[in-house]
């Protein structure tokens, strides 16, 4: 017998298997024949009629990468606009989704109302689109534009998309039809919704609620922005919660986890994210606060690692940011990396990147897995970068720490009622990838007198390490606000990659200073028409604040003002640094900088990046401001070609074949953007 098949997730591959005896004349036969099929293979192989993209970061190890290499550095600049998908009339906005290509179509989601799209990935044509009925749940949704996209999985010979819509709802679509799948999930109470393909996910995590508006926003909220993530045929979902810079009280919802059957949409398991008494880490909540707080939602994607069984879930911290007087103690598995058995929901190892974190250091992007050579061998690791501007690495099977991370004093708060860790981990590998805390060394210096106006401008600001306290207004001190550095250096807009084959990750990102000043609970209450829970905090984030700026009109900060960071991951070093796009003009055209040279200070812009099998590819701007794709060499970071783009895209870049021609597809706003060489 001869099978051919695709290996996943990481490597597409072709593997010839003969079932017959290694002596007869028939396998001498199967020999002569099969020189032959490898030839014609070999040959198809190089053509590449056809390379998905199957997940949000393309593959379950979130690398967003891809084997397809017709774009070359060669031909890079003859890139064109092949096709735009204009989202308009699905009321789409924001643009955060990536499409999946799959079996020679596009899914994505659009707008408010999280349509799902299938579209034809070589006209940009919509094909079919689903809707989900309306409820109050979705209207109240903080999150209802941000959504990132699709999960994917072929079930007994059938693909089936699935989505979590901002109600709260899982979908199981035909994704030929668009039809929901019948037998999975049951009736919905609710007017409009069909009889079957969807799963009402609110039920299952035990608290009092209405079909149609959801739980009381006095007991909270919860709603999703990414996809779920399908290993071994079961539904794995996160979740979003409101912003914790937009919460006045200190009551909320959990971000648990749940998992689901693929087939039927049974409920299988629920992680609870705040440890219940009895569960491991219940000790990290003082005065009971694990009864009435929430949040910890895993609204940044989840990763896997399907042999293994292990889904990787990125969390964020604890209800209202800056302040957490309220729920003393470390917080698990408040902004954390927990490993998860995806059969039974059960914890494999977890690591705490911040302990009590009231910094909104949320985790904003998947972890990423590869199979690199440390000194131990050949070992599978879990990459996870983070707004701090570190990536903390582990063996992907135990949570061990591929490299020490050590438990470094940090200054404590004097704000009352707040009780800080007494220290933080901080990765003695890699290094940082971006500039870390606030001091006068970091100032803009690039002539004496820029160097004394960037002095003035943060004299009524306190500086200080990565995990700089925050103050109350009418400090003691008198200063006006803390610097919290780098605010997020990897956000959401940007997500990093990595290249499976090398083991280099590549993180593009940029510093720049939050300055939350705290105001009392009663002020911050009056910033929100409908916000969750009861009780008003002694403190919370105030609706802006003041920010420190040069008069100059340039950065306060020394350049570059945004970069990419090739790192590694076999030894933990870094490989290169560039910086990411060139020097604005004006930056450039300063009459204080006429005569000095300032070298390319990087643009401050940020983009999506994505490897293909021949260059790094990223989006960014040129001084004057137009955007272009850039391609790198991936060793060294040199730029090697670029083309202008017909827009700014964020959020992520995704790159498959299709009928022979590789295309990158850009989020370019409410619509979406395919480039490809001419035909």
């Amino acid at each position: 017998m001869i099978e051919t098949y695709t290996a996943v997730p990481y490597i597409n591959e072709v593997r010839i298997m003969i079932k017959t005896n290694r002596s007869s004349p028939r396998f001498m036969g199967l020999v002569s024949a099969l020189t032959g099929l490898m030839t014609f293979l070999s040959f198809n192989a190089s053509a590449q009629e056809t390379v998905e993209w199957t997940t949000l970061g393309n593959d379950f190890a979130h690398t967003r990468s891809t084997s397809a290499d017709q774009i070359t550095a060669e031909n890079f600049s003859d890139l064109e606009v092949a096709w735009e998908w204009d989202g308009a009339s699905f009321e789409a906005q924001s643009g955060r989704a990536t499409p999946s290509y799959i079996n020679g179509r596009l899914y994505t989601v659009a707008g408010a109302r999280r349509h799902v799209v299938a579209i034809d990935p070589q006209s940009g044509a919509t094909i079919w689109s689903y809707r989900e009925p309306d409820t109050g749940r979705w209207e109240y949704s903080m999150r209802a534009d941000y959504g990132k996209g699709v999960g994917y999985a072929n079930i007994d010979g059938k693909d089936i998309i699935y989505i979590i819509s901002p109600g709260f709802f899982l979908t199981a679509l035909d994704a030929d039809t668009g039809q929901p799948i019948e037998g999975f999930g049951g009736q919905v109470p609710i007017d409009g919704f069909p009889e079957t393909g969807v799963v009402d996910m609110l039920a299952d995590l035990g608290h009092p609620y209405d079909p149609y508006d959801g739980i009381p926003l006095e007991r909270g909220y919860i709603t999703s922005s990414s996809p779920p993530i399908i290993v071994n045929d079961v539904v794995v979902v996160g979740n979003s919660a409101e912003q914790g810079y937009h919460q006045s009280r200190i009551e909320n919802v959990p971000g648990d986890l749940l998992g689901y059957d693929a087939r039927t949409g049974e409920f299988l398991w629920k992680f609870n994210v705040i440890p219940q008494p009895g569960e491991y880490g219940h000790e990290t909540w003082q005065n009971d606060a694990w009864q009435y707080t929430g949040d910890i939602s895993s609204w940044a994607p989840i990763s896997a690692d399907l042999e293994l069984n292990l889904v990787y879930v990125p969390t964020n911290g604890v209800t209202i940011d800056y302040y957490g007087g309220h729920h003393p103690g470390d917080n698990l598995y408040g902004t954390s990396l927990i490993a998860l058995n995806a059969r039974t929901g059960e914890r494999a190892w977890h690591f705490q990147m911040v302990h009590h974190d009231i910094w909104n250091f949320d985790t904003p992007t998947a972890p990423i897995l590869l199979d690199v050579n440390t000194a131990e061998g050949l070992t599978p690791i879990v990459a996870q970068a983070t707004k701090q501007g570190y990536v903390y690495t582990f063996n992907r099977e135990t949570g061990e720490p591929i490299w020490p991370i050590e438990e470094v004093p940090m200054p404590q708060s004097t704000v009352p009622g707040e009780q800080l860790a007494a220290t933080q981990p901080i990765p003695s590998k890699p290094a940082a990838f971006e500039y870390t805390g606030s001091s006068e060394d970091l100032l803009a210096d690039f002539t004496p007198d820029i160097r004394r106006q960037a002095l003035e401008a943060v004299a009524e600001f306190q500086m200080g390490p990565l995990f700089n306290p925050p103050i109350q207004r009418n400090h003691p001190s008198g200063k006006l606000a803390a610097l919290m550095c780098p605010s997020g250096a990897v956000n959401i807009t940007h997500p990093p990659v990595a290249d499976p084959v090398s083991g280099i990750m590549y993180v593009i990102s940029r510093y720049g200073c939050g300055s939350r000043q705290l105001v009392s609970g009663e002020e911050a209450d009056t910033f929100y028409d409908a916000p969750t829970g009861v009780t008003l905090s002694q403190y919370a984030a105030a609706n802006g604040g003041p920010t420190p700026r040069h008069p100059a009109g340039i950065p306060l900060w020394k350049p570059p003002y945004s970069r990419i960071t090739a790192i590694d991951m076999n030894s933990g070093d870094h490989l290169w640094m560039i910086p990411a796009g060139y020097t604005p003009e004006r930056v450039q055209n300063l009459p204080e900088l006429t005569g000095v040279d300032i070298g390319n200070t990087g643009s401050g812009a940020v983009g999506p990046m994505v490897v293909t099998d021949t260059v790094l590819i990223y989006g960014n701007v040129t001084s004057d401001g137009e955007p272009h794709l850039f391609a790198l060499d991936k060793q060294t970071g040199v730029e090697v070609a670029r083309v202008q783009a017909p827009a700014l895209s964020r959020y992520g870049m995704s790159s498959w074949i299709h009928d022979g021609r590789q295309y990158v597809i850009l989020q370019t706003g409410s619509s979406l953007t395919a480039m490809a060489l001419p035909n």
